[in-house]
């Protein structure tokens, strides 16, 4: 991490940076966990009141198992996205990474491969994580590619194991492991 603008901690991912989450994120972060199209391209979806969004959004960055990062163009600039690394076991030093880019006209512009860049960057140096892990719907080709393109390999099918829209979809298990560092000589 480094420091950006008015001393806030940033992580440079490619053309954006990834950032703590602020206030003023919190109203596009519920308007894109309520857009039902969107949610199914990774979850079920269901409506999420305001004070469950809010308790939520109060929680960020007080349980040391979760990391919740604010993709943007700009450091200064509105959140793009959220990238989270979830369920960090200090033992197996592993975790799950979620990704979401909320509006459809920030999608296909690289600011997702290059969060998930930036995040496996601060897995790896600022976590010490051995083992980034996702799934992805198989039906999903631009997810899929983006994670392949971010290093993320195909572990898995987990057949019919998610009811979305009123269907059984298959999802696949890719993961990542952390890069052997340079041999000294």
């Amino acid at each position: 991490t480094a420091p950006g603008r008015e001393g806030r901690a940033m992580i440079r991912a490619g053309a954006g940076v990834l950032t703590e989450l602020r206030t003023q994120d919190s109203a596009a972060l519920r308007r894109w966990i309520n857009d039902a199209r969107t949610t199914r391209f990774n979850a079920p979806w269901r409506p999420v009141a305001p004070s469950a969004h809010e308790a939520w959004f109060e929680s960020v960055g007080r349980d040391p198992a979760k990391v919740a990062l604010a993709i943007r163009a700009a450091p200064d600039g509105p959140a793009l996205g959220v990238v989270q690394l979830l369920d960090i076991h200090p033992v197996h030093r592993s975790a799950q990474l979620t990704i979401r880019i909320g509006d459809e006209a920030d999608r296909g512009k690289g600011y997702g491969v290059d969060a998930l860049t930036g995040a496996l960057d601060f897995a790896w140096r600022d976590l010490n994580l051995r083992r980034v892990w996702l799934h992805v719907f198989a039906d999903n080709d631009r997810a899929i590619r983006a994670y392949a393109r971010a290093g993320f390999a195909r572990e898995g099918l987990l057949r019919g194991s998610a009811w979305i829209d009123g269907a059984w979809r298959d999802e696949i298990v890719m993961a990542v492991l952390r890069p052997d560092p340079p041999r000294q000589t």
